[in-house]
């Protein structure tokens, strides 16, 4: 895939942003374990960064996912995963099903204002009893008049303590498990909607992450995306940005593992020699440089695909395959460079071991590894065969 000037401007664009804007703040907001989300998107919104693939009639810049992944993968140079991570529920999962199904009036309501940041947006999928599981979730719209009666609940739900709206995944039906869910609009303002409370996690700390119920919440039926009984899936459709966004961000927060663990090797001495020296290392972070790199050309590959044919199930095998060798990647990287910072790889305050502790999510949100490697089975046609029952 082959960048062009605009994409480099794009790149020097949010790099200046992080630099001036995020980094200077990210070990405060660390410690808060929230950030001002309010404040970073409106200024995201006036630089034209939370719309780049949304239509230029509601404000977005109407580009290819092209420039998304290079958005995201520049995103890596945030100090933390928790922003990056942020960023993309509002710009490549709470908001594709809507710019590419929802009615004019529901764009205009929620997506344009999203697109300039003065509006917050969650992604409102999993349950305490349906992370991965998407068809077993058991929140329901229920419709009365001209409205949808709520009730339910949600888990693990990112920028939930400050979004202003959620795209709800929600049973309309008593039909079967991919027919019978429909993508909604929920305002959090509506009455009935309760933030249960911010969850404390391993990582990811300055990203508020909620758990959510909706009690009798009623909205218009107006606020439905698409069809009712499609929002399966739209939500598939939507993972798949989710999964290319995520896998890039991870790229240079690898590169800059390795980097920092360098530089760190390279100034640490023992028995006569730096840490650098030993063969054993620089040959390792050679190799975690060269699987990075691996990373990077397949996702590339994929939002190729992906912009040719965002449906190809071949595009969807090879997300799914981003997906999986990002969060273990990460894994790998993390653990092998968190091992040469030696007992400083095991403080709390570097910066090895928070990518360590954020990285370790990749494997989970969006879809665990399990998930991914039943995706790309089934489309490798390998899955075993249903017994016959007599």
């Amino acid at each position: 895939m082959l960048f062009t000037e605009e994409h480099q401007k794009l790149r020097a664009t949010i790099a200046r942003f992080i630099d001036e804007e995020i980094n200077p703040h990210v070990d405060a907001w660390e410690e808060a374990e929230i950030f001002p989300a309010r404040e970073v998107f409106k200024k995201m919104g006036a630089l034209g960064l939370l719309g780049i693939t949304k239509p230029t009639e509601h404000g977005g810049s109407g580009l290819d996912y092209s420039y998304s992944v290079a958005f995201a993968e520049e995103l890596g140079h945030c100090n933390c995963g928790a922003i990056p991570m942020a960023i993309g529920v509002q710009t490549d999962m709470a908001t594709p099903a809507l710019a590419r199904y929802g009615s004019e009036e529901l764009k205009r309501e929620f997506l344009a204002p999203t697109i300039q940041g003065e509006l917050i947006a969650s992604i409102g999928v999993s349950e305490p009893g349906a992370g991965s599981d998407v068809a077993g979730l058991k929140t329901t719209a229920v419709k009365d008049g001209d409205d949808y009666v709520i009730n339910g609940s949600k888990m693990w739900i990112t920028n939930g303590m400050q979004s202003d709206w959620i795209c709800l995944l929600a049973n309309t039906s008593d039909d079967k498990p991919h027919v019978n869910k429909s993508l909604i609009v929920v305002p959090m303002k509506t009455r009935g909607v309760t933030r249960a409370k911010k969850l404390k996690k391993i990582g990811m700390w300055a990203s508020d992450t909620a758990q959510l119920f909706f009690e009798d919440v009623r909205v218009p039926q107006r606020y439905l995306i698409g069809e009712e009984g499609m929002g399966f899936m739209m939500q598939m459709q939507q993972f798949q940005e989710e999964r290319l966004f995520g896998s890039a961000s991870t790229l240079k927060a690898l590169d800059r593992a390795v980097q920092q663990t360098i530089d760190y090797t390279r100034e640490r001495n023992a028995f006569g020699m730096s840490i650098l020296d030993n063969q054993s290392v620089h040959f390792k972070l050679a190799e975690l440089q060269s699987e990075i790199e691996s990373l990077r050309a397949l996702v590339y590959r994929t939002c190729e695909m992906y912009i040719a044919n965002p449906d190809d199930m071949e595009t969807v095998k090879l997300a799914s395959m981003c997906k999986l060798k990002a969060g273990r990647l990460s894994r790998v990287v993390t653990d092998a460079c968190l091992q040469y910072w030696g007992g400083m790889g095991y403080t709390w305050d570097n910066p090895v071991s928070r990518n360590f502790r954020d990285s370790r999510l990749i494997s989970i949100g969006g879809g665990a590894d399990e998930v991914m490697l039943g995706i790309i089975c089934k489309l490798m046609g390998i899955l075993p065969r249903k017994k016959k029952t007599s």
